[in-house]
Protein backbone atom coordinates (compact mmCIF):
# COMPACT_ATOMS: atom_id res chain seq x y z
CA UNK A 1 0.00 0.00 0.00
CA UNK A 2 1.28 3.29 -1.11
CA UNK A 3 2.89 5.54 2.16
CA UNK A 4 0.13 8.52 0.88
CA UNK A 5 -2.48 6.49 1.14
CA UNK A 6 -1.83 5.56 5.01
CA UNK A 7 -0.48 9.79 5.84
CA UNK A 8 -4.22 10.66 4.15
CA UNK A 9 -5.53 8.70 7.33
CA UNK A 10 -3.05 10.01 9.65
CA UNK A 11 -4.64 13.02 11.93
CA UNK A 12 -3.43 15.73 14.03
CA UNK A 13 -5.39 15.84 17.69
CA UNK A 14 -4.10 17.31 20.86
CA UNK A 15 -0.78 17.58 19.93
CA UNK A 16 0.03 13.98 18.75
CA UNK A 17 -0.57 12.49 15.15
CA UNK A 18 -3.16 9.83 15.50
CA UNK A 19 -5.17 7.22 13.34
CA UNK A 20 -8.72 6.43 14.12
CA UNK A 21 -9.64 3.36 14.82
CA UNK A 22 -12.39 2.95 12.02
CA UNK A 23 -9.42 3.69 9.52
CA UNK A 24 -7.12 1.11 10.99
CA UNK A 25 -9.94 -1.66 10.46
CA UNK A 26 -9.86 -0.84 6.91
CA UNK A 27 -6.06 -0.73 6.66
CA UNK A 28 -6.05 -4.19 8.59
CA UNK A 29 -9.43 -5.51 6.52
CA UNK A 30 -11.50 -6.16 9.62
CA UNK A 31 -14.23 -4.83 10.57
CA UNK A 32 -13.90 -1.95 13.44
CA UNK A 33 -15.53 -3.63 16.24
CA UNK A 34 -12.82 -6.65 15.71
CA UNK A 35 -10.17 -4.79 15.98
CA UNK A 36 -11.57 -2.93 18.76
CA UNK A 37 -12.76 -6.05 21.03
CA UNK A 38 -9.07 -6.92 20.41
CA UNK A 39 -7.90 -4.01 21.60
CA UNK A 40 -10.34 -4.09 24.90
CA UNK A 41 -9.18 -7.96 25.28
CA UNK A 42 -5.63 -6.19 25.90
CA UNK A 43 -6.31 -3.04 27.48
CA UNK A 44 -3.34 -3.04 29.26
CA UNK A 45 -1.31 -2.51 26.48
CA UNK A 46 -2.67 0.48 25.48
CA UNK A 47 -2.05 3.38 27.99
CA UNK A 48 -4.21 6.83 27.53
CA UNK A 49 -0.90 7.93 25.04
CA UNK A 50 -1.10 5.06 23.16
CA UNK A 51 -4.86 5.11 22.63
CA UNK A 52 -7.63 7.20 23.23
CA UNK A 53 -11.32 8.05 22.63
CA UNK A 54 -12.42 10.91 20.68
CA UNK A 55 -14.53 13.82 22.49
CA UNK A 56 -18.01 14.45 21.46
CA UNK A 57 -16.77 17.81 20.40
CA UNK A 58 -13.48 16.31 18.85
CA UNK A 59 -15.38 13.60 16.90
CA UNK A 60 -18.02 16.02 15.60
CA UNK A 61 -15.20 18.91 14.36
CA UNK A 62 -13.63 15.84 12.70
CA UNK A 63 -16.78 14.64 10.72
CA UNK A 64 -17.72 18.30 9.94
CA UNK A 65 -14.29 18.42 7.57
CA UNK A 66 -14.64 15.09 5.83
CA UNK A 67 -17.86 12.72 4.90
CA UNK A 68 -17.53 9.61 6.91
CA UNK A 69 -20.86 7.65 7.13
CA UNK A 70 -19.39 5.91 3.47
CA UNK A 71 -16.64 5.88 1.77
CA UNK A 72 -16.58 3.65 -0.72
CA UNK A 73 -19.28 1.74 0.88
CA UNK A 74 -16.69 -0.21 2.99
CA UNK A 75 -17.41 2.37 6.77
CA UNK A 76 -20.90 1.64 8.57
CA UNK A 77 -20.33 3.63 11.85
CA UNK A 78 -22.32 4.22 14.95
CA UNK A 79 -21.99 8.35 14.54
CA UNK A 80 -23.11 8.59 18.10
CA UNK A 81 -19.61 6.51 19.53
CA UNK A 82 -17.06 8.42 19.29
CA UNK A 83 -14.15 6.26 17.59
CA UNK A 84 -10.54 5.67 19.38
CA UNK A 85 -7.75 7.56 18.04
CA UNK A 86 -4.15 5.68 18.01
CA UNK A 87 -1.04 7.39 18.20
CA UNK A 88 1.83 5.46 16.50
CA UNK A 89 2.72 3.78 19.87
CA UNK A 90 -0.49 2.20 19.59
CA UNK A 91 0.00 1.30 16.43
CA UNK A 92 2.52 -0.50 17.17
CA UNK A 93 1.67 -1.92 20.16
CA UNK A 94 -1.36 -3.40 18.11
CA UNK A 95 1.11 -4.92 15.78
CA UNK A 96 1.25 -7.73 19.32
CA UNK A 97 -2.50 -7.97 19.52
CA UNK A 98 -3.55 -8.40 15.61
CA UNK A 99 -1.01 -11.34 14.70
CA UNK A 100 -2.21 -12.06 11.12
CA UNK A 101 0.32 -11.48 8.05
CA UNK A 102 -2.02 -8.30 6.78
CA UNK A 103 -2.00 -7.02 10.04
CA UNK A 104 1.99 -7.43 10.34
CA UNK A 105 2.36 -5.90 6.81
CA UNK A 106 0.31 -2.58 7.65
CA UNK A 107 1.91 -2.27 10.84
CA UNK A 108 5.28 -1.97 9.12
CA UNK A 109 3.48 0.45 6.39
CA UNK A 110 2.01 2.75 9.04
CA UNK A 111 5.15 2.83 11.28
CA UNK A 112 6.56 4.04 7.75
CA UNK A 113 4.17 6.78 7.24
CA UNK A 114 4.32 8.06 11.02
CA UNK A 115 8.11 8.46 10.30
CA UNK A 116 8.09 9.93 6.80
CA UNK A 117 5.53 12.64 8.17
CA UNK A 118 8.19 13.27 11.36
CA UNK A 119 10.76 13.50 8.87
CA UNK A 120 8.70 15.70 6.74
CA UNK A 121 7.77 17.79 9.69
CA UNK A 122 11.86 18.46 10.29
CA UNK A 123 12.65 19.17 7.21
CA UNK A 124 9.58 21.80 7.07
CA UNK A 125 10.91 23.48 10.33
CA UNK A 126 14.07 23.59 9.18
CA UNK A 127 13.23 25.37 5.99
CA UNK A 128 10.86 27.86 7.92
CA UNK A 129 13.75 28.55 9.88
CA UNK A 130 16.25 29.09 7.49
CA UNK A 131 13.32 31.66 5.42
CA UNK A 132 13.18 33.35 8.93
CA UNK A 133 17.02 33.74 9.11
CA UNK A 134 17.41 35.04 5.17
CA UNK A 135 14.66 37.15 5.63
CA UNK A 136 16.26 38.84 8.84
CA UNK A 137 19.33 39.40 7.28
CA UNK A 138 17.93 40.99 3.92
CA UNK A 139 14.72 43.00 5.60
CA UNK A 140 17.73 45.21 6.65
CA UNK A 141 19.31 45.73 3.09
CA UNK A 142 15.42 46.17 1.92
CA UNK A 143 14.91 48.49 4.28
CA UNK A 144 17.31 50.94 2.82
CA UNK A 145 16.55 50.53 -0.26
CA UNK A 146 12.88 51.61 0.70
CA UNK A 147 14.22 54.33 2.53
CA UNK A 148 16.32 55.80 -0.80
CA UNK A 149 13.14 55.08 -2.72
CA UNK A 150 10.78 56.84 -0.22
CA UNK A 151 13.22 60.07 0.08
CA UNK A 152 13.21 59.89 -3.99
CA UNK A 153 9.51 59.77 -4.26
CA UNK A 154 9.51 62.90 -2.07
CA UNK A 155 12.37 64.97 -3.33
CA UNK A 156 10.38 64.35 -6.42
CA UNK A 157 6.98 66.06 -4.80
CA UNK A 158 9.27 68.75 -3.26
CA UNK A 159 10.74 69.80 -6.59
CA UNK A 160 7.13 69.58 -8.33
CA UNK A 161 5.67 72.03 -5.15
CA UNK A 162 8.40 74.08 -5.75
CA UNK A 163 8.03 74.38 -9.26
CA UNK A 164 3.77 75.71 -9.28
CA UNK A 165 4.78 78.15 -6.81
CA UNK A 166 7.17 79.43 -8.73
CA UNK A 167 6.35 82.99 -10.37
CA UNK A 168 6.32 82.60 -13.90
CA UNK A 169 9.17 85.35 -15.65
CA UNK A 170 9.75 86.03 -19.35
CA UNK A 171 7.38 87.97 -22.09
CA UNK A 172 4.25 88.66 -21.47
CA UNK A 173 1.75 89.72 -24.16
CA UNK A 174 -0.08 92.89 -23.71
CA UNK A 175 -4.14 92.29 -23.24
Amino acid sequence: MELQTIQHRIYELRGQKIILDFDLAALYEVETRVLNQAVKRNSKRFPPRFMFRLSLKEWNDMRSQFVIASVSGQIKRNTHVTPFAFTEHGVTMLASVLRSDKAIEMNIAIVEAFIALRELTVDYLELTEKLKAIESKYDKQFEDVYDVIDYLIRKEKLALIEQLDRVQIGFKQPD
